[in-house]
């Protein structure tokens, strides 16, 4: 039996050696992006790609620059998630109460409102660098809430009520906030309008925080003390407001009532008799 008798012998080219990709065949296209992110290319291939009819059994697959990125934003996110999570579980620890950690958490969207806007004005694309830039956001923009939250509980413990309590917090807690959210914005400047090699592509990280700083600083003076009155006429609605073991034994060794005082200045005179 000839070849030639079931099929066409023809001279053509072909690769030299056969690819596999996931124990199947495969055929690598490359490339070279200039002139636009990386992203933006990726996204514009894969609608064309998706446009065209494809055959019974062929599909594509992005690597190289694309799948690192890929995969790199997926663990971000991941970590972006626990950052939020252990803030919150350290506010829990600190203000012995599951309640209040809710009312300074508030103030993280707030800062990534400012984050995308600044990333939009200044014409950056969302990047590793500015994922990260938001994951250091969620630390920084948090401080002001928790000045704000534990100032008023402070003064809570006192014997204020509620909404004098915001107002005195609110009036005693905004220097020290213009002074730290002053100051980072300041310092992230020089690598905000650095120019020139790899400092350009760090731009995006800089930008972020200096609008999710800005944005939080104003908006955290104006939402936070509104949620902290909501939430807290709603624990008192529904009894959550109680006093913990802890802080009540912490106000006892602060501010003794009268009734211990007198005790103490009694004890105190029969020891001098």
């Amino acid at each position: 039996m000839k070849l030639s008798q079931f099929a066409t012998i023809t001279e053509s080219s072909g690769p030299s050696r056969l690819e596999r990709r996931d124990k199947s065949t495969s055929v690598s296209i490359q490339s070279q992006v200039m002139g636009k992110p990386a992203g933006t290319v990726t996204q514009e291939f894969v609608a064309k790609l998706n446009q065209l009819p494809k055959p019974m059994g062929v599909s594509f697959v992005l690597g190289g620059d694309a799948e690192n990125q890929g995969d790199s934003f997926s663990t971000l996110g991941v970590a972006l998630l626990i950052s939020i999570i252990m803030v919150y579980l350290i506010m829990v620890a600190l203000y012995d109460n599951y309640i209040y950690p809710f009312v300074v958490m508030f103030s993280i969207p707030l800062a990534i409102i400012g984050a995308l806007l600044a990333l939009a004005l200044t014409n950056n694309t969302l990047n590793i660098f500015t994922i990260l830039g938001m994951i250091m956001l969620i630390g920084l923009v948090a401080k002001n809430a928790i000045i704000l939250v534990d100032f008023t509980n402070q003064m809570k413990e006192e014997g204020q009520s509620t909404y004098d309590a915001l107002i005195h917090a609110n009036h005693a807690r905004l220097r020290p906030i213009l002074m730290t959210t002053i100051a980072m914005v300041i310092g992230m400047l020089p690598i905000a309008l650095a120019t020139g090699g790899v400092a350009s592509t760090k731009n995006g990280l800089a930008w972020v925080i200096i609008g999710g700083l800005i944005t939080s600083m104003f908006l955290t003076l104006i939402v936070v003390p509104v949620i902290y009155y909501v939430v807290d006429k709603g624990m008192a609605r529904f009894g959550m407001g109680r006093v913990s073991k802890k802080r009540y034994i912490r106000q006892r060794m602060v501010a003794p009532t009268e009734q211990e005082m007198e005790a103490r200045d009694l004890q105190s005179a029969s020891m001098m008799n």
